[in-house]
């Protein structure tokens, strides 16, 4: 084999030689020894693996379904042959003159170049897309549509078409509201700023659709506390004002400051230290001597108290059992105290029949204090609608009255001195009202001590 292979190239490379092959498969001849390839390694398969065959096999299978929509060799005779009989006679037509302002309609009816490009040339029909055809929660949906079913078929109907059942029906012959002209002075009065809206929408819709309002809770709409937002002073804290009414204003802010005396005065009584707890020579002297002294007299009573415990220790160790006689006799005193208190409380039972009226008139008396009970608290509660809660860590005290003295008086407005700040009354409304919680003026703090230094040209001066 090795020599006939040799001889082959040596008259391959002969000037005079005709190929009858390739030169593909001259150049294979002319090139070295074949080389060997090891093929179970999947690497090589491309590689080294004749695949043209397969290659023009599906190309040609891709043309064929590209252009007649499917493999010739499953189409039947009659698409693919046909049976010639010649050109159609058709009719001699006269040869008209063209006239102008008109076109042929041959050339009015073919398509534009640029038409026939965009079109679709491939008789392959596009892929299914999946994802259209799929349904979210598609195996749920089943379910349920299976599990509605058999409720039909047992004559069980779902709550949701109860509820539509249930709907009020629509008046259908009903006609719709015409809107009425804006310059007619007797159509219906709507305020737009006020706190109801109108629902014209069917509720069981508007609460399906979730654009049913929220019902406003009623608490909301009450104010934290009854009191006017300005409050008028008394007649005395006038610039002009009546004897009496003044002498009254006085009275009242005499009774403030009475009352913030009396507060003060407790407190330094209750800070004020006893003169009979001070330390004086004496008492500490007794400290000193307590338990040296007394040492006698306490032994002497410890020893009849010892005796007493002994006496009852004896006592106890002596106590004996009962005996099975003196068990039943306890018994049976037992027995006859339960019945004796039965016997008193039918008896107390027959006599109250007696004295129906009297308990009539307890009840009654009872049924009287239980309202006027009522009546003070509801009272109470009024009372403390007008009164300042406790918001926050700080307890709401009262502005000082605005008053003047008699002395103070001035004939006229010129005259009259200013009391107060508006600001600060404002601010104290707002907190009386329940509006704002109590506060205090912040507390500032240094965080390092002021350093004074005199400057250079202060100490040249001096």
């Amino acid at each position: 084999m090795a020599a006939a292979r040799r001889l082959k190239r040596v008259a391959a490379s002969q000037p005079g030689f005709l190929n009858l092959k390739s030169s593909s498969d001259h150049e294979d001849l002319l090139n070295s020894r074949r080389k060997r390839v090891n093929k179970n390694k999947k690497k090589n398969w491309n590689k080294h693996s004749d695949i043209n065959d397969v290659e023009g096999f599906l190309e040609d299978v891709r043309h064929q379904e590209r252009t007649t929509g499917g493999l010739l060799s499953e189409k039947p005779d009659d698409s693919l042959f046909f049976l010639d009989i010649g050109q159609p006679q058709k009719a001699k037509q006269k040869d008209e003159e063209p006239v102008e302002g008109k076109k042929r309609k041959g050339k009015a009816s073919r398509p534009l170049r640029i038409d026939l490009i965009l079109q679709h040339d491939s008789l392959v029909p596009p892929p299914k897309d999946v994802l259209s055809y799929q349904q979210p929660n598609a195996k749920k949906l089943r379910r349920i549509a299976q599990k509605a079913e058999q409720l039909a078929a047992k004559g069980i109907m779902p709550r949701r078409q109860k509820q539509l059942l249930n709907r009020r029906p629509v008046n259908r012959t009903a006609k719709k509201a015409v809107t009425e002209a804006n310059n007619n002075p007797d159509r219906e009065y709507y305020d737009i700023w006020g706190q109801e809206s109108r629902e014209t929408a069917d509720p069981w819709y508007l609460q399906q659709t979730g654009k049913k309002l929220v019902k406003r809770p009623v608490k909301l709409n009450e104010k934290p506390s009854v009191l006017p937002a300005v409050e008028v002073i008394a007649p005395g804290g006038s610039y002009n004002p009546d004897f009496f009414s003044h002498q009254a204003l006085l009275q009242e802010a005499h009774e403030v400051e009475v009352k913030k005396q009396k507060a003060e005065d407790k407190i330094e009584k209750q800070l004020a230290v006893n003169k009979e707890d001070t330390a004086t020579e004496e008492t500490i002297f007794q400290e000193q001597v307590e338990g040296l002294v007394e040492e006698e007299n306490e032994e002497e009573e410890a020893a009849p108290i010892e005796e007493e415990e002994g006496v009852a220790v004896g006592a106890i160790a002596l106590a004996e059992k009962k005996t099975e006689r003196q068990r039943k006799k306890e018994r049976a005193e037992k027995i006859k105290e339960q019945q004796r208190q039965a016997n008193r409380q039918s008896t107390n039972q027959r006599q109250q029949l007696f004295q129906l009226r009297s308990i009539k008139a307890s009840i009654k008396q009872q049924e009287q204090t239980t309202k006027t009970k009522q009546k003070k608290r509801k009272a109470k509660e009024e009372a403390q609608k007008a009164q300042p809660r406790r918001l926050g860590r700080l307890k709401f005290q009262a502005q000082d009255l605005e008053v003047q003295l008699s002395d103070e008086l001035a004939g006229s407005l010129r005259q009259l001195k200013p009391e107060g700040s508006i600001l600060k009354d404002r601010f104290k409304s707002m907190q009386k009202r329940n509006l704002i919680e109590p506060r205090e003026r912040a507390k500032f703090k240094r965080r390092h001590k002021l350093k004074y230094v005199e400057k250079r040209a202060f100490r040249e001066i001096t």
